[in-house]
């Protein structure tokens, strides 16, 4: 593999995309209150709900974290994709109707309606941080690898700044408005491209019995451990180092339900529907956007092990950690986070790459500004707003710009760091795997248990993390870091301990102190009640208007495809 040049067209391509996608959003903007900008009026349908939640999902970080974890393990990764229909359904059953009718702006806010203003500041500090260091560090670094490839000799840095500002130009003025617009464009664009790189990734491999063959051939060259049943093999054995089925049962529903669930960049989508069943039907409609990844993006990366695992690539300059600080990454075997865009330029045929690469700017944008919108929504809502009661709307609307200037720099600050990583999919999971159990506990706990009160909520998100902040220290002490191979303990093992000792936690604090008012929980707590009295309001709907109904089916279909590939 040789350096590559794109042609005047792919160039053409891109800077008419990035230019348009700039212009269109910003004419999209909505900032004449409040309201408008941060939750776009809460006047979406349920296509533009279920089509942004998908794209904001899907952003270059981890379409490129899919790929690599592909090649790196097997299509067992494609379980966190799965697993998010089966998270929706339940998210649209029992805690989207809560969500909506409090009319809150956020999650903090929500959390502050069922515990107090302590947990609110607590769970709005954490969702900010998390915000900025896993989604837009690492959606900018994904972005910076994609054009590493066409300036190897620029520093990231420069390259992570630039895609920092082109991802803020619409975001800051136009809201999120702007932000739900620019991303269905962008999801239909990405999902395209995706399609045509699955293609001709097929075509060079020679369909899916060439794929089947040439795995089974390295097999038996001894250039692969496992059998092309086990690469494409979803439920893998406890003892799997990727993803063991016990993790898979017990932890990654658990980081499903915060991402979807309880983190602020991705509900701010659904609080955006007009009504409470535009908000279900987005969720449904997005679960059912997630199946089709095992094939578009998870695939490509098995189909990468065949074509490019000894390609040379070390003209990239792309830098790895080693024991005595960074070495030059040789291959894919070494590096596999440029499996991806090692595919689309080895592949694509000129125009086809740049629209390509087009897409992949776009879902890294698309990702970039979902996450600065919400985090400028925290900060703005949750403290700002607290802070300066008597501010205007406006005045709060200029308040959450200067924050997503704020947030892009220390996002842009933050990026390159990642690179210290073994992978991006790798920093993405095992971060969010510390920072998701105790929110979850807590949404949980406060939804089903009218014992749980503010003493309870507060205490046990500062007792989690402390916990988490002890574990922390004890393994770079006892063992130099927190990944697997260090440890020896999953980290999808340590998301359920966590989750349970939050429930714990949560429990016992709130023994301490009476239980919260009935006037206090009016609104808050889920019941048999609630249910009963719905199923009467869903009588006489259509089938396709009947959430329930869709849920099912897509639990179905599913279900189908789990077990195909089993």
């Amino acid at each position: 593999m040789e350096n590559i040049g794109l042609e005047f067209i792919d160039y053409a391509i891109i800077v008419v995309y990035l230019v348009g996608i700039v212009v269109y959003g910003i004419k999209k903007g909505k900032q004449e209150s409040s309201e408008d900008y941060f939750l776009a009026g809460r006047n979406m349908a349920w296509p533009i709900v279920g089509i942004s939640l998908f794209a904001a999902n899907i952003g270059s970080n981890t379409l490129i974290g899919l790929t690599a974890d592909a090649f790196n393990t097997n299509v067992a990764v494609y379980n966190y994709e799965w697993m998010a229909a089966v998270v929706l359904v339940i998210f649209a059953i029992f805690f989207l109707p809560f969500y909506i009718k409090s009319k809150v702006y956020t999650m903090p806010e929500f959390l502050e309606k069922r515990y107090d203003t302590r947990t609110r500041y607590l769970f709005s500090g954490i969702t900010i941080v998390g915000n900025v260091i896993i989604d837009t560090a690492s959606g900018l670094y994904a972005g910076n690898l994609i054009l590493k490839i066409i300036f190897p000799d620029v520093e990231s840095w420069i390259i992570i700044s630039f895609l920092a500002v082109a991802a803020a130009a619409y975001t800051i003025p136009g809201g999120l408005s702007s932000v739900v617009h620019t991303e269905v464009i962008q999801a239909i664009l990405l999902v395209f491209g995706s399609f045509l790189v699955t293609y001709f990734a097929f075509d060079q491999v020679g369909g899916w019995q060439g794929m089947l063959d040439g795995l089974a051939a390295m097999r038996e060259a001894g250039e692969l451990e496992k059998s092309s049943t086990e690469i494409l093999s979803l439920i893998r054995p406890a003892s799997d180092e990727a993803m063991p089925w016990p993790g898979l049962l017990l932890g990654v529903p658990l980081l499903g339900f915060y991402f979807w669930a309880n983190n602020q960049f991705m509900v701010q989508r659904v609080l955006s529907a007009k009504d409470l069943n535009h908000g279900r039907w987005g969720a449904i409609f997005a679960g059912l956007l997630k199946l089709p990844v095992l094939f578009i993006m998870v695939i490509p990366g098995v189909i990468a092990i065949i074509l490019f695992s000894d390609t040379d690539i070390s003209f990239l300059n792309y830098q790895i950690p080693t024991e005595t600080g960074f070495a030059t990454c040789s291959s894919l075997k070494d590096c596999a986070n440029m499996a991806y865009p090692v595919l689309i330029y080895s592949l694509l045929p000129t125009g086809v790459l740049g629209l390509v690469i087009a897409g992949l700017l776009a879902a890294m944008s698309s990702s970039i500004s979902a996450t600065l919108n919400s985090a400028s929504t925290l900060i703005t809502m949750d403290f700002i707003q607290k802070i300066k009661p008597s501010m205007t709307s406006k005045g709060l609307v200029r308040a959450g710009q200067i924050a997503t200037v704020i947030l892009v720099i220390c996002a842009a600050a933050w990026a390159p760091m990642i690179e210290s990583f073994s992978s991006l999919w790798v920093y993405l999971q095992q971060i969010l795997g510390f920072i998701a159990p105790p929110i979850v506990a807590a949404f949980v706990v406060g939804l089903f248990s009218r014992r749980s009160n503010a003493n309870g909520g507060f205490w046990s998100l500062v007792a989690s993390y402390t916990s988490v902040v002890i574990y922390i220290i004890y393994c770079f002490n006892q063992f130099g870091g927190i990944s697997n191979a260090e440890t020896g303990i999953h980290f999808l093992y340590i998301v359920p301990v966590l989750f349970v000792l939050a429930i714990i936690f949560n429990l016992i604090f709130s023994s301490f102190s009476p239980a919260p008012t009935d006037e206090k929980l009016q609104g808050m707590i889920w019941s048999k009640k609630i249910y009963n009295e719905e199923t009467k309001e869903l009588v006489g709907l259509p089938w396709y208007k009947n959430y329930r109904v869709l849920s099912v089916i897509l639990l179905i279909i599913t279900a189908i495809i789990v077990i195909w590939f089993r």
